[in-house]
C-alpha cells in the first residue's frame, strides 16, 4: 500500500470511529434531535443492540435463576433484554427519577374505604387485604431491592364535615411513611379513591368543582403540613386516576367526547391548585417533587392537546413530574380472561408498551419533563409465571432506557379469581414471588 493510501486510510478510519464515537456515547444535550416514533421504530429494528432474547441455554448459571438465596421455580428463567439507551436531556428531574429506581405500591391498605362492615376506622387498613403493615414488612420490601415505595391513600372516610382528616389517621399513614424513610426509600402519598360518588371529594366536571376544589385544596394542606418537614423522599402525587367515574368513558379517553375535554381541563385546573397549595406551605414543600396525571392517569389522557400539566411560580417546573398508570397491553396485564402468553419476540406482545413509551419520550422526556409510572404490572393467570417473567423484564427494561422508572401495582392478591397482582407475600414474605421481584430489580438499576 502506498504512502498515500495508507494516510487516506488511516483518514477514513479516524473519520468512521469519530462517528461512531459521537452516535453511541448519547451527549445528553437538551439541543439533541428527537427520535420520532417513527425514528424510533427503525433504529429498534436496525440496532441490535436494541434486541429482545430469552436465554434458556447449558450456558445459564444456576445464579441467575435465583434471587437473594431464592432459586427460581422448575423451568423458570430470566430473559436477557438489551435496548438502545435512549439521548436523554441534563434535567434535575430526570435524574430525580433515575434515582427512585424500582418501586412497589402499598396496595388495597390505606387506599381501602368502608362500606360499612368494619368496626373501626382504623381497621380499614386490613378490611382489603388482612394484614396490618409492620416496620419488618417495610423492611423486607426494601430487602428485596425496592428503592421506592407508593402509599397510595383514601381520606374521605376518614373526615368530618369541614374535611379534618382523622388525627389517628394520619398519625398512622405517617408511621408507616416513617418506616420507609428510615430504609432510605423514597414514598410517593396520594389522594386515592376519593374519585367515585359516595367519596364526595373530586370529581372532575364543571358541576362538581367548586367541592373539588375544596377537597384538594383541604387535604392536601393538612397531609403537607404534616410532611413540610421531609426532605425529597417524600413525594405528594395530586389524584388517582381522576375520571368521569360511571361515565361511558371512563376508562377511556375520547377525543370526540365533550363531556372528556370538560373533564381534562378540569383535572388540569386541580392539578394547578394542588400544586399552588403545597407550595404555599412552607418548609420543604417549596421545592418538593410533585406528580401530576391526566385523565384517568392514562398515557391517552397525558398526550391529548387540552391536557397540560401545570406551571410552577416558584421556578421548579422540572420537579413537577408527569403520573402515569399502565397496564398494557391490557389483554395480557389486566383483562379477565384476556391471554395469558407474553413473547418478547413478537410484536402483537411488545408493540404496544415500545409506541405508548416513545411517545412519552418525545412528548415529555425529551422535553425534560419526568414521567413515572406509578401503576403497572400483570395479573398471575393461571400460574402463567414464565410470561409474567418476561412481560416485566421486557417492560422495565424499555421504561428504563427512555428515563422513565416504574412502581409494580402489589394488592396482595395471590389467590382466587381476583385481580392477582401480589408479589411481594405480607403474610409469609419468604413466600414471595422472587422470579418477578427479580426481573424488576434486574432492569431497574440506575443509570
Amino acid at each position: 500500500m502506498t504512502v498515500g493510501r495508507i494516510k487516506a486510510a488511516t483518514l477514513s478510519m479516524f473519520l468512521i470511529l469519530l462517528c461512531v464515537f459521537m452516535v453511541g456515547c448519547g451527549n445528553g444535550r437538551q439541543d439533541a434531535v428527537p427520535l420520532t416514533d417513527q425514528a424510533v421504530e427503525v433504529t429498534e429494528k436496525s440496532n441490535t443492540s436494541d434486541t429482545t432474547e430469552k436465554v434458556d441455554s447449558p450456558d445459564t448459571k444456576d445464579s441467575e435463576n435465583e434471587y437473594l438465596g431464592h432459586k427460581f421455580k422448575d423451568g423458570i428463567t430470566m430473559p436477557v433484554i438489551e435496548t438502545k439507551e435512549y439521548n436523554l436531556p441534563d434535567s434535575e428531574g430526570l435524574s430525580f427519577i433515575n434515582d427512585l429506581e424500582v418501586g412497589i405500591n402499598l396496595g388495597n391498605t390505606f387506599d381501602a374505604y368502608n362500606d360499612g362492615n368494619v368496626s373501626d376506622e382504623m381497621s380499614i387498613e386490613e378490611y382489603w387485604q388482612g394484614v396490618h403493615t409492620t416496620k419488618e414488612h417495610i423492611q423486607k420490601i426494601h430487602e428485596y431491592g425496592f428503592k421506592t415505595i407508593r402509599i397510595p391513600v383514601s381520606w374521605h372516610n376518614h373526615v368530618d364535615e369541614d374535611l379534618n382528616i382523622s388525627k389517628n389517621w394520619l398519625d398512622r399513614v405517617s408511621e408507616v411513611v416513617g418506616y420507609a424513610l428510615d430504609e432510605d426509600m423514597y414514598v410517593i402519598i396520594d389522594i386515592h379513591h376519593d374519585n367515585h360518588p359516595e367519596a364526595n371529594g373530586i370529581y372532575p366536571d364543571s358541576a362538581h368543582m367548586e367541592q373539588s376544589r375544596r377537597y384538594i385544596e383541604r387535604i392536601w394542606t393538612q397531609v403537607g403540613t404534616r410532611f413540610a418537614d421531609t426532605d425529597d423522599h417524600v413525594i405528594f402525587e395530586a389524584m388517582n386516576e381522576p375520571r368521569l367515574v360511571g361515565h361511558e368513558d371512563e376508562w377511556n379517553f375520547n377525543s370526540a367526547s365533550k363531556d372528556c375535554i370538560e373533564s381534562v381541563k378540569c383535572i388540569n385546573e386541580l392539578n394547578q391548585l394542588f400544586v399552588d397549595t403545597i407550595r404555599g406551605l412552607g418548609g420543604n414543600n417549596k421545592t418538593r417533587y410533585l406528580m401530576c396525571p391526566g385523565y384517568c392517569a392514562s398515557v391517552d389522557g397525558a398526550l391529548n392537546p387540552w391536557f397540560e400539566l401545570p406551571k410552577d411560580d416558584s421556578g421548579y417546573d422540572d420537579r413537577i413530574i408527569l403520573s402515569i398508570h399502565a397496564y398494557t397491553p391490557y389483554n395480557f396485564a389486566l383483562e379477565y380472561p384476556g391471554i395469558k402468553n407474553f413473547d418478547i419476540d413478537d410484536k402483537s406482545s411488545t408493540s404496544d408498551i415500545d409506541t405508548f413509551m416513545s411517545k412519552l419520550y418525545t412528548e415529555y422526556i425529551y422535553k425534560g419533563t419526568p414521567v413515572l409510572i406509578g401503576e403497572f404490572g400483570a395479573r398471575n393467570k393461571s400460574d402463567n409465571l414464565q410470561d409474567r417473567v418476561d412481560y416485566t423484564a421486557y417492560f422495565t427494561a424499555k421504561a428504563r432506557s427512555r428515563g422513565i422508572s416504574v412502581v409494580w401495582w402489589d394488592n396482595n392478591d395471590f389467590a382466587g379469581s381476583g385481580e392477582l397482582f401480589g408479589i411481594f407475600d405480607r403474610k409469609n414474605p419468604e413466600n414471595s414471588t422472587f422470579e418477578i421481584i427479580a426481573a424488576l430489580k434486574k432492569y431497574s438499576e440506575k443509570r
